[in-house]
């Protein structure tokens, strides 16, 4: 991975820097540097907004999706020089719940009752289709997953999915099904009588399969554990995601692990 400049590198339109990866391109003859960052302005995020719009109504999932910021919720990019490539959200659990709750409130209020539990989602997930390299992907999960951790303190992810994308993600990062699918008619974007699958993966379990599999790119399968970043390559993630500093604790986010550490390693919450 390239030495960043600067600990932190802000843009004023593209965001803070967190990571960045070098690897082939498609004819196997150039080499490609995408960058992951926070999508922390009103440009990064309108960007983004373009992005999850293209994507969506191309898809019948309507064209008027904004990003909208909140200590709650983080919205990162992925891009490829100036081209934007990638984006997706993640929003931790608050007083306000999720917005899977509109359809799986039950199924949620079983996995909070749980001791220490700290959910949180992704959604708002857009990928240009002309980006076919796990390693994109790869590098947008492995930032979101350690920030998730470091700042939020995540122990539970879910996901809401079209029913026919539910073995992708089952075989992409190993998340499962919880309960049956469900149609809920209150989303306007949503195509009318369209099911929607609630699936979950441990953030444990993001650890394991980290440990096992990064780097194992001769691995078949769909699994993207094997592009996942080395250990040396998350350690300094982790630092520029500490010199951040840490998301406020306004609107009802609490960041501190069950047992009372606060601002620990993010390998220790895992």
């Amino acid at each position: 991975m390239p030495e960043l400049a600067s600990s932190v590198t802000s843009v004023a339109y593209h965001g803070a820097l967190l990571s960045m990866r070098r690897f082939p391109s498609s004819n196997g003859k150039n080499e490609k540097t995408i960058a992951v960052r926070l999508a922390d302005c009103d440009g990064s995020r309108s960007q983004a907004s373009i992005l999850v719009n293209r994507m969506y109504s191309w898809r019948g999932y309507g064209d008027d999706h904004a990003l909208s910021a909140g200590d709650h919720r983080v919205t990162f990019t992925a891009s490829d020089q100036d081209d934007l490539v990638g984006t997706l959200t993640l929003t931790v659990d608050t007083h306000a719940g999720l917005s899977t709750d509109h359809t799986f409130k039950d199924e949620l209020d079983y996995f909070r009752k749980l001791p220490g539990a700290k959910l949180c989602e992704l959604t708002k997930f857009a990928v240009d289709p002309a980006t076919k390299s796990p390693a994109v992907l790869a590098a947008l999960f492995h930032v979101i997953f350690i920030y998730g951790i470091q700042q939020f303190d995540c122990t539970d992810l879910f996901i809401e999915v079209h029913p026919r994308h539910v073995r992708y993600y089952e075989a992409m990062l190993g998340f499962e099904r919880v309960g049956p699918a469900k149609i809920d008619n209150s989303v306007t974007w949503w195509p009318p009588e369209t099911p929607v699958q609630l699936m979950r993966l441990k953030v444990s379990d993001i650890r394991d399969n980290i440990n096992l599999h990064a780097g194992n790119t001769a691995r078949d399968g769909r699994s993207l554990y094997p592009y996942f970043f080395s250990q040396d390559e998350e350690e300094g993630i982790a630092a520029r995601v500490a010199r951040l500093g840490p998301v406020s604790r306004s609107k009802g986010v609490d960041h501190a692990f069950s047992d009372g550490r606060k601002g620990k390693f993010w390998r220790e919450a895992a």
